[in-house]
């Protein structure tokens, strides 16, 4: 009896000692396929995210902890470390795309050849067109027009101003003809002045 229970007790041990040999061999498996997964990765996507043919340092960085060896914990918690480490890759990859793309599509939409970019909304951009349209007919010395154009009111009157501002803000400093603030002070003024007079009398 007691080379029988010897027997079973050894046959125990050989089966935990199995289970925990396959476990292990499981999870190295795992981590191998992992890191294939990530060269593979990043065989296949660096074309968008390299900078001069270097890796960027937060992907580096990820793979290097993805490289390396779990350390003495349980197989569990190695699976759950290794699952953090993928997530925490593919988050340092997807950020350099970003980077490597904002910074591609910044330089794509830059101005060419000395030229300006001026952000307007359509509405600033129908106040400006029909102000310069007014100003050309103005300064041209055939221009025998009997039309009145007049603002409609106060906000029209100061929507147009603000338009001409920011185009008046845009031109470089060593360029601008005049003080912008000066202009921009000029034109207010006139609107308070007008209207300040119209809301008098209409008191």
């Amino acid at each position: 009896m007691e080379i029988l229970a010897v027997i079973a007790v050894l046959q125990l041990l050989l089966l935990i000692s199995m289970g925990a040999l396959v476990r292990s061999y499981f999870i190295r498996g795992c981590h191998r396929g992992m890191q294939e997964a990530a060269a593979e990765t990043i065989r296949g996507v660096n074309s968008h995210f390299e900078v001069e043919g270097q890796l960027p340092a937060g992907v580096l960085k990820a793979l290097k902890v993805l490289s390396a060896a779990p350390g003495h914990v349980s197989h569990r918690k190695q699976l759950d470390r290794r699952h953090a480490q993928l997530w925490i890759f593919g988050d340092a990859i997807g950020s350099a795309c970003r980077s490597r793309g904002y910074l591609s599509g910044k330089q794509a939409m830059a101005p060419r050849d000395g030229k300006l970019l001026v952000e307007l909304s359509l509405d600033e951009l129908l106040r400006l067109n029909w102000l310069a349209h007014l100003g050309f007919q103005h300064m041209m010395p055939n221009y025998r027009g009997f039309e009145t154009h007049r603002f409609s009111g106060e906000d029209d009157a100061r929507g147009g101003a603000k338009a001409v501002e920011r185009l008046e803000v845009s031109i470089p400093g060593m360029h601008r003809p005049a003080d912008p603030i000066a202009l921009s002070n000029g034109r207010l003024a006139l609107i308070e002045n007008w209207w300040s007079e119209r809301k008098l009398v209409a008191v």
